[in-house]
């Protein structure tokens, strides 16, 4: 099965919009540039909005899916929504899936509107943590002090992913934050939860994104070139922290290790990486999670641009990001649709390529949800 339309609806800052315009703007977009009739999609995904998603998206948008998810496991979602999409595909359950997402997180804090306790309220195991104040940036601050503690990980290090970030951001149009920092920029902003400052911690914006998925026969009926679905691999680990084994791996060493095996890919074959980067702690110990380099070694990996398009290392989040392109909540579908732009070659001014000029043959999305509670990984290849 293949990938054969994505799009993001309008993000930013979009105060006229409802988070149902937002699927809907998204969903009409992802259409078009797949070049199917909404007629053949019987499958749909989605997650976030509403008490009967995706029951509430579908009417809204005029479907009526015989195949349907709405899995939610925070930013990781969407990855685990595509394996089961593609492995609906596959059994044969359905022949074109819809993932959607819209969400007005920056309109709702402007306007005063309550959107959702960070910190999902006190029930449950929860309980033990919430009265003593652990927010969810808590949590990731513990656990990047965590990495610091065990293999001497700087701050300096942590703040070069937003540097680079931002240098992706800087060639991408639609992205919020295009303005370029440095390293000092980032450690001499507002401590937010030791020891990430503001610019350690991804930005709030509204907007929506879609990926529609279909069976190999819908294929040459596509407007565009097929980016197929190589390997997937899903995991959750914890939402207790005293349940989380080791601070200084997360559940992507599982999804990561499933989906390279499934796909037949090592991580060194790759070219590009877009990963959920709440906090540019993630975007280290994922790297690491995943195999691009050992447990550790993050720190020294992550710095000399070699995330940066122009690097010529590992681009990773080459629209830049949650930290400066976009970040509307659940960020995982947006990595999907840019990893899918970068193999087709329509990444303009941002798009990476190969030694000797050629497009990328082989990217990888990967997200994380909760608090390093869950992860989805997935593989992808053009040709």
């Amino acid at each position: 099965m293949a990938v054969v339309g994505v799009s993001l609806s309008d993000c930013g800052r979009v105060d006229g919009a409802t988070p149902y315009a937002l699927h809907a703007q998204a969903a009409r977009r992802a259409l078009a540039d797949s070049g199917l009739d909404r007629s053949v999609v019987d499958g749909f995904g989605s997650a976030g909005l509403g008490t009967l998603a995706p029951a509430e998206v579908a009417e809204y948008l005029g479907l009526r899916p015989t195949w349907v998810d709405s899995t939610s496991v925070g930013g990781s979602t969407w990855e685990v929504m595509a394996a089961h999409a593609a492995d609906a595909i596959a059994a044969g359950h359905a022949n074109a899936v819809l993932l959607v997402y819209g969400s007005t997180a920056r309109a709702d804090i402007r306007a005063g509107r309550r959107t959702g306790d960070l910190s999902f309220g006190a029930r449950g195991p929860l309980q033990f943590e919430v009265p003593y104040g652990h927010t969810l940036i808590a949590k990731y601050a513990m656990a990047a002090r965590r990495h610091m503690h065990e293999y001497g990980t700087t701050v300096e290090q942590l703040a070069s992913v937003a540097v680079q970030a931002r240098a992706n951001a800087a060639l991408n149009p639609d992205a919020m934050y295009r303005d370029l920092i440095t390293v000092d920029d980032v450690l001499s902003g507002p401590m937010i939860a030791d020891p990430f400052t503001r610019l350690h911690c991804c930005i709030r914006s509204d907007g929506g994104a879609a990926v529609l998925l279909a069976a190999e026969e819908y294929v040459r009926d596509c407007r565009t070139g097929p980016v197929w679905v190589l390997g997937t691999g899903e995991h959750v680990s914890h939402t207790t922290m005293s349940e989380w084994p080791d601070f200084t791996v997360s559940p992507a060493a599982v999804s990561g290790r499933t989906a390279f095996e499934r796909a037949g890919v090592r991580p060194h074959e790759v070219d590009l990486a877009e990963i959920y980067d709440a906090f540019t702690y993630m975007t280290l110990v994922t790297l690491e999670d995943l195999g691009f380099c050992a447990k550790g070694e993050g720190g020294a990996f992550v710095g000399k641009d070699r995330l940066t398009v122009a690097g010529g290392g590992l681009p990773v989040n080459t629209d830049g990001g949650g930290l400066s392109a976009h970040h509307p909540g659940m960020r995982g579908l947006f990595l999907l649709v840019e990893a899918v732009r970068q193999l087709r070659g329509e990444a303009g001014e941002r798009q990476v390529r190969r030694a000797g000029g050629g497009l990328p043959e082989l990217a990888v999305a990967s997200a994380t949800g909760g608090w390093f509670c869950s992860s989805g990984t997935v593989v992808l290849g053009r040709g």
